[in-house]
């Protein structure tokens, strides 16, 4: 008579134990990887703003500029690092202390409501920043 051991219970529950860490780790890491993608600075580098169309449109000259950048959520970006309104007179008081005659660029998505763009105007105008081009694509792009 041949006795059967435990040992083919403990194999399924090993199993059983070993398919739920697997599980667990996949998991673990797609929310640690897609959290990673989600917040990385890298993808903010290029900001999705459709700029409105203008039949004179020229590139601009100076190369010394900030770039200040509003999408169609009324995000404000400057030069690609989200601030905000308090932030962004604060930097550009300093900015514009340093380098008076820097030029600043005013990029804004065309769906955004004009009351955002007044209020970064209003900031602008109040630190006598007199030297602003407004971005626009030309009309064949």
């Amino acid at each position: 008579m041949k006795i059967k051991g435990q040992r083919d219970y403990l194999a399924n529950l090993e199993s059983v134990a070993m398919t739920d860490i697997v599980l667990n780790m996949f998991i673990f890491f797609f929310i640690s990887f897609s959290l990673i993608y989600t917040f990385s600075p890298g993808k903010v580098k290029h900001l999705d703003v459709r700029l409105p169309n203008a039949a004179s449109a020229a590139p601009a000259k100076n190369t010394d500029q900030v770039n200040i950048t509003i999408t169609n959520e009324g995000l404000v970006y400057l030069d690609n690092e989200k601030v905000t309104e308090k932030e962004l007179k604060k930097r550009m008081y300093f900015i514009h202390k340093t380098n008076p005659g820097l030029s600043v660029v005013l990029s804004v998505d065309r769906r955004v409501q004009f009351n955002n763009v007044v209020h970064t105007l209003d900031i602008l105008n109040e630190l006598g920043i007199k030297n602003l081009n407004i971005a626009a694509k030309t009309q064949e792009q």
